[in-house]
């Protein structure tokens, strides 16, 4: 069985060269063979969160969103600060997250590029709704880096090799718990074999 894992990054910007999703190429130019990174693209495209969508059928956007999430195996956000929070087009995709199942459990974290001294209210925020998911939040991979936009080449990747080694870094602790999970659950299945009738139909 395959063990490549998939991460979902997210960001929270919609500002055309934004340095959030600077941050996110960076990632998925630091990704090893073994790891196969996602960046979401469908910010803009989902509706405003209204409680009476959210059942089934979905909005396509919203079902979307949630099957990227369903098929990763870990989530890294990367999210700028407005007014002191969360930017509103990114708490609407937090929104959309918060009535289903597919981010509970799974190992989540996310890079703070903000300047120094900014960027804690987004992250308050973030830990937050997270919270209210069941969101899995890896504290060791919650991470501030410093993003010089001289040292940001003409693709969007930064090339400074501290960074880079600290966001290959981040990779390693989320994939790094993913795979704990698993053992954990096909630990759990070992000991506690389900009948062919108790699977799910």
């Amino acid at each position: 069985m395959s063990t490549r894992r998939v991460i979902l990054l997210l960001s929270g910007s919609l500002r055309r060269g934004s340095t959030n999703e600077t941050v996110l190429r960076t990632v998925q130019s630091v990704a090893p063979a073994g790891v196969r990174t996602v960046l979401y693209g469908g910010l803009a495209t989902l509706p405003h969160f209204n409680p009476d969508d959210d059942a089934e059928p979905l909005p396509e956007p919203v079902a979307a969103l949630r099957a990227a999430i369903d098929e990763a195996d870990a989530v890294l956000v990367c999210t700028p600060e407005y007014a002191g929070t969360l930017p509103g087009a990114f708490k609407n995709l937090l929104d959309w997250t918060v009535g289903g199942t597919e981010i509970c459990d799974k190992p989540t974290a996310w890079v703070n590029a903000a300047a120094p001294g900014r960027g804690q209210g987004a992250e308050a925020t973030l830990r937050t709704v997270l919270g209210y998911t069941g969101a899995d939040i890896v504290e060791p991979a919650c991470v501030r880096i410093t993003v010089d936009r001289k040292a940001v080449d003409a693709e969007g990747i930064i090339t400074d090799p501290g960074a880079r080694e600290q966001l290959g870094q981040v990779l390693g602790l989320l994939t790094g718990r993913a795979a704990q999970i698993e053992r954990g659950q096909g630990d759990a299945a070992a000991a506690h074999p389900m009948r062919r009738g108790d699977r799910q139909r």
